[in-house]
C-alpha cells in the first residue's frame, strides 16, 4: 500500500508519547501506526470502516 503524502496527526486528547497516529488526508484509505515506530507496520482501513469505528468508540459507555 502507497502511503506517499499521508499526513499522520495523532489525538489532540494524547497526554504521552505512547498512541496511534492516524493519517486521514488520502481519498481510498486512513493508515493507523503506532507512533513509537512510525517506520513500524501500518494498518489499513477503508474509509467507511474508519468512520465506523470511531462513531463506536466516541459512544459514551453505560
Amino acid at each position: 500500500m502507497d502511503l506517499t503524502g499521508a499526513l499522520w496527526r495523532t489525538s489532540t486528547r494524547s497526554g504521552n508519547s505512547e498512541c496511534v497516529e492516524v493519517a486521514d488526508n488520502l481519498p481510498e484509505v486512513v493508515g493507523v501506526r503506532d507512533s513509537k515506530e512510525p517506520a513500524g507496520p501500518v494498518l489499513v482501513f477503508a474509509p467507511a470502516a474508519w468512520r465506523a469505528f470511531v462513531a463506536v468508540a466516541r459512544r459514551p459507555t453505560a
